[in-house]
């Protein structure tokens, strides 16, 4: 009996080290270049596909907005790893580059609309369910910050093919003041010392110095985060933003979702909240605003006294827990 219950004792302590070390296992990562066709011409989505230790059934697709790139969620500074929190709470991700930006492919500016970055995203995901890029996935959330939420509400109202949505920075009632201010700041990239002249016509970026006041305001400056920010800047084209805005923003097209929603905006954030806009004070009164645009479940959460660009707040561990927890209780791992 003794030998028994010591043999039982041995058995569990041995289990419970093995899951431990499991779930402390850097995940493994491959890099993803995944042909699409979009408008008749073969293109690349680049991304990096993360996997933990003991594999998952789940991956969310992790769509950056405008002017930033795959690099927005898995920031290089160490300390901002939206990627890093979801694969250590049992997730597979995949940070993609949107057309356009990063590593993917460059195509015409004006013919890079929200909906063909929506038809490009749609075969990334049949990629993923059917292993194309290495293991295959029961079930995917699809995740966007900004123009990347606006393209992820059109990509699962359309196609259906999501498990999830994940919506960053983006409410359906915006502050005209704070997106006038942030389209202010907007110049053509190829008159950026960053991508020079060079850099097909038509893409836009942030002028030099204007990331905090656009995207990060009241929130601490960190002066680390925001050289870096200068340093992984990115683009995007206008034409994404004019559907991104009108369809996803002013149409009621997420309610063509039908899969559990999770909206998280930053208390401050000027492009979404304010008194003309989104009643941004608490996780309450976003959800209040913001359930008539869902018939699917929806959960939110206020990440307080931070602007647009909550991945990158001091706090962002909070709100990164808050999407995994969110993401296991309706989606599972």
């Amino acid at each position: 009996m003794r030998y028994s219950l010591a043999a039982g004792l041995v058995a569990l302590v041995v289990a419970s080290s093995l899951t431990s070390a499991s779930a402390s296992a850097a995940p493994t990562c491959r890099e993803v270049n995944a042909p699409v066709t979009v408008l008749g011409h073969r293109e690349v989505v680049h991304g990096t596909l993360c996997t933990p230790a003991g594999g998952a059934a789940t991956v969310q697709v992790l769509v950056p907005g405008a002017t930033y790139n795959s690099s927005y969620w898995d920031f290089p500074d160490g300390r901002h790893s939206f990627r890093a929190a979801q694969n250590a709470a049992g997730f597979a991700t995949l940070a993609v580059d949107r057309l356009g930006t990063g590593r993917s492919s460059r195509p015409s500016a004006l013919t890079l609309t929200a909906f063909v970055q929506a038809d490009a995203l749609h075969q990334v995901v049949r990629g993923l369910r059917s292993g194309t890029y290495g293991p295959d996935f029961s079930r995917v959330i699809i995740g966007g910050h900004s123009l990347g939420a606006a393209i992820s509400v059109v990509e699962a109202g359309t196609y259906g093919d999501v498990d999830g949505v994940l919506l960053t920075g983006m409410t359906h009632r915006v502050n005209p003041a704070g997106v006038a201010a942030a389209f202010a700041n907007f110049r053509p990239a190829n008159l950026d010392p960053k991508f020079g002249l060079l850099h097909p016509l038509g893409y836009l970026t942030t002028a030099p110095g204007t990331r905090y006041a656009g995207f990060h305001a009241p929130g601490p400056a960190s002066p680390d985060v925001l050289a870096l920010e200068e340093s992984t800047k990115d683009v995007f084209s206008p034409a994404e933003a004019v559907d991104g805005l009108g369809v996803a923003v002013v149409l009621p097209y997420s309610r063509l979702i039908d899969v559990p929603v999770m909206s998280a905006v930053g208390s401050l954030d000027a492009a979404v909240c304010g008194l003309l806009a989104t009643d941004c004070s608490t996780s309450v009164t976003l959800h209040a605003a913001e359930a008539l645009y869902f018939r699917a479940p929806l959960r939110t959460y206020v990440l307080p006294d931070y602007g647009h660009s909550i991945n990158l707040a001091p706090d962002a561990r909070d709100y990164y827990s808050a999407v995994s927890s969110w993401a296991v209780e309706e989606v599972g791992r």
